[in-house]
């Protein structure tokens, strides 16, 4: 059986880690496996938007396996650390160096620690179940988050919010996740994955160059100087125009009718 499930739904791709047993956690194999998922869906042209779950009830996944994974990552000589971890995919593969400006939901069913925590923050939009708990528990063992967790987290909940998550290693539940911003929605455990199916079918619907293009914005003007990013924007929004896509959904607008993209 694999660690790793990936199914479609049309234009959606579901992926499923598939170690509930391990509360989803994820040993070298199966992060590996997960990269190459990772890079199925954005070199196939019919894959549009992607959710990624765990597997049963407990866990959307409880960072890596510390059976066998933290102090061969943490110790390994710089050489080798840089080569596979620094400049290599991050844990679950988009957390660092696997960039995919198609849209990614993580459906958030039950813990999210850790590396798994950080997983869910490289997505664009994160729905959970009531039992969710998220946390960056390094803290308590020695170490820190080093897959994206103190950089993308203040991004979207904010420093103080960030900073308390950060440095206490405590565990934060689904509603104080709502108040701050880390989750978009909570749904009940049994609705969680058909309506984040349902959502990620509806933004398979809308065009999907114009989400890759923005996503791409977003992403590449973190940080930038203000009339840069400005100025970014406006280089994005003039490539958009000259997009089969972009006819389609004027016509659609002036005939009143849904738009057929076709991603070109």
């Amino acid at each position: 059986m694999s660690d790793i499930n990936y199914e479609h739904h049309g234009a959606v791709r579901l992926i499923t880690i598939n170690r509930a047993a391990k509360m989803n956690s994820l040993d070298f194999a199966a992060n590996d496996e997960l990269v190459a998922v990772w890079r199925e869906f954005d070199n196939d042209d019919e894959a549009r938007v992607a959710v990624i779950t765990g597997a049963g009830d407990k866990a959307f996944c409880a960072g890596a396996d510390l059976t066998n994974y933290t102090l061969n990552f943490a110790q390994a000589p710089a050489p080798e650390f840089r080569r596979k971890f620094t400049n290599g995919p991050g844990f679950g593969g988009i957390t660092r160096n696997l960039d995919i400006d198609k849209p990614i939901l993580a459906a958030i069913n039950g813990f999210a620690i850790s590396g798994g925590f950080e997983l869910s923050l490289a997505c664009d939009i994160r729905f959970c179940s009531p039992n969710a708990e998220f946390a960056l528990q390094d803290a308590k063992w020695g170490f820190h988050a080093c897959d994206g967790g103190l950089i993308r987290l203040p991004q979207i909940v904010g420093m103080g919010h960030a900073m308390e998550i950060i440095l206490s290693g405590e565990r934060v539940d689904a509603e104080h996740a709502l108040r701050i911003g880390l989750v978009n929605r909570i749904y009940p455990q049994d609705e969680l994955l058909s309506k984040t199916l349902a959502y990620a079918d509806m933004l398979a619907s809308r065009s999907p160059l114009s989400q890759r293009f923005a996503k791409e914005v977003v992403r590449r003007s973190v940080g930038m100087h203000m009339d840069e990013a400005l100025k970014w924007e406006s280089r994005s929004f003039r490539d958009v125009a000259f997009t089969e896509d972009l006819k389609e959904g004027v016509s659609s607008f002036k005939e009143r009718r849904q738009a057929d993209f076709k991603g070109r």
